[in-house]
Order: C-alpha cells, then structure tokens, then sequence
C-alpha cells in the first residue's frame, strides 16, 4: 500500500469542514494536502467550475497530470455542474471527504461521478 493511501485511510471519519486541514475538519484539498504532504490553497468556495485553475493549484502542489490513476494518485472528479472533487486513489476504490455525508469516507468501484483528469505526485 501507498503511504498516501496509508495516510488518506487514516483521516476516515474526521468530520468534513470546508478549507479544514486537520483531523479536527477536512475538506477534499485539505485531505489531499495532508495525505500527500503538501500544502493547500485556501482561497475557493466550495462550489467551483474553474478545471484550470485547479490544474494550476495541483501542479503548484508538484503533482503532473497521468493518463491513469494508481493508488496513491488524486482524481479530479465532477460530481455537480459547478463543483469539483478531488479523491484519492486506493486501488480498490477511494477516500474522499464528502461533504453530503460530513465526514472523511472510503467508497469501493469506480468514481460515481465524471472524472476529469488524473493526477499524481510521481
């Protein structure tokens, strides 16, 4: 296993926070940030259509957009007209803070929402 997949799966159950960047409160960047061990950007609402700029931050953060994900790798995912979501990759599925169920989460299978691009720190 990934140590980023060690660290994602760590933070399952910490409450969802929007710009939260600790145990205490996580938002998708934030547990992206924490997991890979990076810094976050903390200047976006919650809800945002602006792909590039996200692109920017995540290369910003060292990260290189991958034609496919492994574990350990982000997903950039669209799970709304004007959101977008960041999830980890564990192999078997992936960790996301999702805000509906307020809490850090761990889903099996495929992403259920359109994915964007793939995103990796290697």
């Amino acid at each position: 296993m990934s140590v980023v997949v060690a660290r994602a799966r760590a933070m399952i159950g910490a409450p969802f926070r929007l710009h939260g960047r600790s145990r205490d409160g996580l938002d998708c960047v934030g547990l992206a940030a924490l997991a890979l061990g990076r810094d976050a950007p903390r200047a976006y609402g919650l809800r945002t259509g602006d792909v590039a700029q996200a692109g920017r931050w995540l290369r910003a953060a060292g990260l290189r957009p991958v034609d496919a994900g492994r574990p350990g790798d982000l997903a950039l995912v669209r799970p709304g007209p004007l959101q977008l979501h960041l999830m980890i990759a564990t192999g078997a599925g992936f960790v996301h803070a999702h805000a509906g169920l307020g809490r850090v989460v761990e889903m099996p299978g495929v992403s259920p929402w359109p994915l964007l691009t793939w995103w990796s720190v290697e």
